[in-house]
């Protein structure tokens, strides 16, 4: 996609990129009342996965009788909410962006996904955190797909030299894909693959292309999977030793397969890039400490491991859209 598409006057009309801050502020408002109506009806059964009221979570937090099986987990999503709603706040101050304007200045339909997927992964995650249901769980993981799906996607669409639509048609598949998947096979869509797992190692392969991009590069840049694989736990003896289970490392090629051309632009990576990654890396350390059995698991404070992951996940989310706005032509 080319990036100077979007500097096309209506992307950046002054009615064009103030709208949606007010429309997606009442939306969310419009998400609290839905959800406190429908947990007055009761939530039904809870998933076969979850504890009963009054145990330990499987995210530390003891579960409650009310709207909130999972109060402080739960109401923590806030924080991406406000991300989103701040990125579009951002968006809406672009008018005067000019030629510097970019896909994520303005009104531009990729700024607009990236700002509403990052709103939806709040009442996403507060489904789950919140009503203990199947569905809930769904819709979590659901959220989260169609968060990190943009990132990578914008990468080799601009390296690939897509058009706009077919990077919302290749986008739509994917995530209606995985929907369906999700809820007729499980979270492994039933051929040992989280898309959302995948989706973080491609999108740091597809970034280091953006950045290093060459003939030769693109294949070799699909190596570096393995190393963002290691940093969340997964190591190459794991994966050889169970080849069905690890096939997946040959999706770790897919960006360098896509990538025919070099991108257009270059991005500074200092400071929101590598800001974005700290925050990331910080939140899932703590992530791992939010379970029960952990010595850190205190099922009863308010100050719950998990929580601190959503918000330094907000966070992160909003570093990396500030870090994907500095692009410039080269």
């Amino acid at each position: 996609m080319n990036q100077h598409r979007y500097r096309l006057g209506w992307l950046l009309s002054n009615e064009a990129s103030k709208r949606w801050l007010p429309w997606a502020s009442a939306m969310v408002l419009v998400y609290f009342v839905v959800y406190a109506f429908l947990g007055l009806q009761g939530w039904g059964d809870p998933a076969s996965y979850e504890q009963a009221i009054g145990e330990a979570s499987r995210w530390c937090e003891r579960v409650s009788g009310g709207l909130l099986r999972e109060p402080v987990n739960a109401l923590s999503n806030i924080g991406f909410m406000v991300a989103g709603l701040m990125m579009l706040f951002w968006l809406r101050r672009d008018v005067s962006a000019g030629k510097d304007a970019t896909q994520f200045h303005g009104a531009s339909p990729v700024a607009l996904l990236y700002a509403g997927a990052t709103i939806w992964l709040g009442p996403g995650s507060m489904l789950m955190h919140g009503t203990h249901t199947v569905w809930g769980a769904w819709a979590d993981n659901l959220s989260m797909v169609m968060y990190i799906l943009i990132p990578w996607l914008v990468n080799v669409s601009e390296m690939g030299r897509w058009r706009l639509r077919s990077f919302f048609m290749v986008y739509g598949a994917l995530v209606v894909g995985y929907g369906l998947g999700r809820a007729l096979l499980g979270g492994d869509l039933g051929i040992h693959l989280d898309l959302f797992s995948i989706s973080i190692g491609l999108w740091g392969i597809s970034e280091l292309l953006y950045r290093f991009w060459s003939p030769h590069f693109r294949w070799l840049s699909g190596f570096f999977g393995f190393a963002i694989a290691a940093l969340f736990g997964i190591t190459p003896v794991e994966m050889l030793d169970k080849p069905s289970e690890f096939w997946w490392v040959v999706l770790f090629w897919l960006p360098g397969l896509l990538a025919r051309h070099p991108p257009r632009g270059r991005r500074a990576y200092a400071p929101w890039y590598f800001a974005g990654i700290t925050c990331y890396l910080i939140a899932f350390s703590i992530w791992l400490t939010g379970r029960p059995g952990h010595e850190w698991c205190q099922p009863d404070s308010w100050l719950q491991a998990h929580a601190i992951w959503h918000l330094l996940s907000a966070v992160a989310t909003g570093c990396f859209f500030l870090f994907l706005r500095t692009e410039k032509a080269k």
